[in-house]
């Protein structure tokens, strides 16, 4: 039987249709089969591996092959597959991990979880919670939601009306009404400010938009810690407490979407732990199971919960839910998971390889092409210009950033090129020492091949 790669990329390519695809490109390029993976590290069919510097989609956080996981979800599997949570009855994984979720979350002030089926699902909960919230308390004037530019949420119409990427909505409107989109915070593209001044120029918009739209119609605002695929734009110190201050003043529900910054990402438990945030609901998945089973969650505060539980007093109900929420094998999953990043000490070691990272990344500053590199524990960008100086994009049709990666995926290290001229890294939080100094070696050579091929033409 023939099992090459290239076998099964023809096999790919004429019967599935593949997420965010560019047909045309993957039946000029092929596709890479992966099917083994342990540690950091995949394997395609021929037996090539690959440091995964992008943890899958922002999500392996235990790493690769934990036998742990597996033996949770199949014990769980010959327990009990499936049963419903709805109508009153609740199965014993899923009551477990909202009990470890609240303990995990005590500092940012959690109570109560709502599970759903990935992360798209986990905002919709938190965008109809913040909704319904105003209505229940007579102010059903508040419907408005308050997302940034170049923010993702996710691919449900809710969720993508809250994303700030045009390229992601456009061909999909008319979208839900309601949404308005701040600027995001991207200081490198703010290079005259100093931090304090555009933590206060970026928090600021958000209030002027609060405002211009009118406090009274505004129900939430919805923010990743770390603007993720929008470019991994790291906030500058200062602003993100800002904006809390700024919701709390005029009485807007936070919702922090820790998706891809929950779970270890970032050096701490919860990305809106690394800015002492103590929002009212937080959105997960992703490393909610390192993506060995899809589960989404929503967490809430306990008084945000007692306006519905006052409401169902009274005969309401929260008419919301996932056939899926609460699903005994991914549930099972994710304690497995929690219980990996806790023994080993994840989350630290997140921390300290990321710093140590960032340092190895940090001598591309000095390359013509490169404006930026930053991180924050195990996620940051390599920020790609034409000219470092005027920062100016690189010109589309070079694909830059696209040969950059492909250059680095033949040497085997698995990068991810973003909108905005943005090389992102998100490994594991396994990843060692010896594989960060890989990575970055690898980008150092790779950046170096590609930027003698088009020099001529920047």
């Amino acid at each position: 039987m023939n099992i090459s790669n290239s076998r099964i990329s023809e096999r790919t390519i004429k019967y599935k249709w593949s997420p965010f695809s560019r047909s045309q490109i993957l039946e000029r390029d092929g596709v890479v089969p992966i099917v083994r993976g342990a540690g950091a590290r995949v394997f395609d069919i021929e037996g090539k591996s690959y440091l995964d510097c992008h943890a899958g989609l922002w999500l392996v956080n235990a790493g690769y092959g934990r036998s742990e996981i597996a033996e949770a979800i199949s014990r769980q599997a010959h327990e009990l597959a499936w049963f419903s949570s709805f109508e009153g009855f609740t199965n014993l994984p899923s009551t477990d991990l909202a009990e470890r979720l609240v303990a995990l979350l005590k500092p940012e002030g959690m109570a109560k979880v709502f599970f759903s089926s990935g992360g798209s699902d986990a905002a919709e909960t938190a965008l109809k919670i913040a909704r319904m919230y105003w209505k229940l308390q007579g102010q059903g004037q508040r419907y408005k939601i308050i997302s940034r530019e170049r923010a993702y949420h996710g691919v449900s119409f809710g969720a993508m009306s809250a994303t700030g990427m045009p390229a992601n909505r456009n061909a999909f409107e008319p979208l839900v009404p309601g949404f308005r989109h701040a600027i995001a915070p991207d200081r490198y593209r703010h290079a005259a400010l100093s931090e304090s001044e555009a933590a206060t120029y970026f928090a600021d918009d958000v209030e002027r938009l609060i405002v211009s739209e009118g406090p009274a119609s505004v129900a939430a605002l919805i923010a990743e810690p770390i603007q993720g695929a929008g470019g991994v734009i790291i906030p500058p110190q200062g602003y993100l407490q800002r904006v809390q201050e700024i919701c709390r003043k005029h009485g807007v529900l936070l919702i922090l979407d820790e998706v891809i910054t929950g779970f270890g990402r970032t050096g701490e438990w919860f990305g809106a732990r690394n800015w002492g945030l103590q929002p009212d609901m937080i959105t997960m998945a992703k490393g909610l199971t390192s993506g060995y089973l899809p589960l989404g969650a929503t967490a809430v505060t306990e008084k945000l919960f007692e306006v519905f539980r006052n409401h169902e007093a009274k005969g309401g109900a929260f008419r919301h839910g996932n056939t899926y929420s609460g699903h005994p094998i991914a549930c099972a999953a994710a304690l497995a998971n929690i219980d990996i990043i806790d023994s080993e000490g994840l989350v630290a070691n997140a921390k300290r390889v990321g710093a140590h990272l960032l340092s190895a990344l940090k001598p591309l500053e000095d390359h013509a092409m490169v404006g930026e590199v930053s991180g924050l524990g195990l996620i940051g960008r390599v920020q790609l210009t034409a000219n470092r100086t005027a920062r100016t994009p690189l010109p589309p049709a070079l694909a830059a950033g696209d040969r950059i990666a492909a250059e680095m995926r033949r040497r085997g290290v698995i990068m991810r090129q973003l909108p905005h001229d943005v090389l992102s890294y998100s490994p594991p939080l396994c990843l060692t020492i010896e594989e960060a100094n890989e990575l970055a070696g690898v980008f150092h050579e790779a950046i170096e091949v590609v930027y003698s091929q088009i020099r001529k033409d920047l």
